[in-house]
């Protein structure tokens, strides 16, 4: 490996933006955790304006813009997916029950088969 295939951070204020992000994105996590005393509106409130301010912060941060351009070239290739039809979801899903249900009956008649081979034939429990 060269090391010009190795990515890192990049410079001081790339790390101090993404820390900064981390530890904004935390408070509102903890936020939500500790003060249980306060309204769920208020507690989620404290929630999603950690997660976004932290987020909003690393969005400035060479990472954080990599990571925006990553999530759409995502979202651009899930576009493309061919999605199955209804049809062919109800099908397959009963190839996937009508397997289980051979597979659970196989198994039964093994566990029958090595419960009398070993509790009839080689202890003798139960005659």
């Amino acid at each position: 490996m060269n090391k010009s295939d190795v990515e890192t951070i990049g410079s001081g204020t790339d790390n101090i933006l993404v820390g900064l992000a981390t530890l904004i994105a935390l408070a509102g996590i903890i936020g939500f955790s500790f003060w249980s005393e306060l309204s769920l509106l208020a507690r989620f409130g404290m929630l999603l304006g950690g997660l976004a301010l932290g987020a909003g912060i690393a969005w400035f941060s060479t990472p954080g813009k990599r990571f925006l351009a990553f999530a759409q070239d995502a979202y651009e290739e899930a576009k493309k997916v061919t999605w199955p039809t209804a049809k062919e979801t109800v099908q397959t899903t009963g190839v996937v029950f009508l397997f289980v249900a051979i597979m659970a009956i196989f198994l039964f008649l093994v566990d029958k088969a090595i419960e009398y081979g070993l509790y009839d034939l080689v202890l003798g429990w139960k005659r």
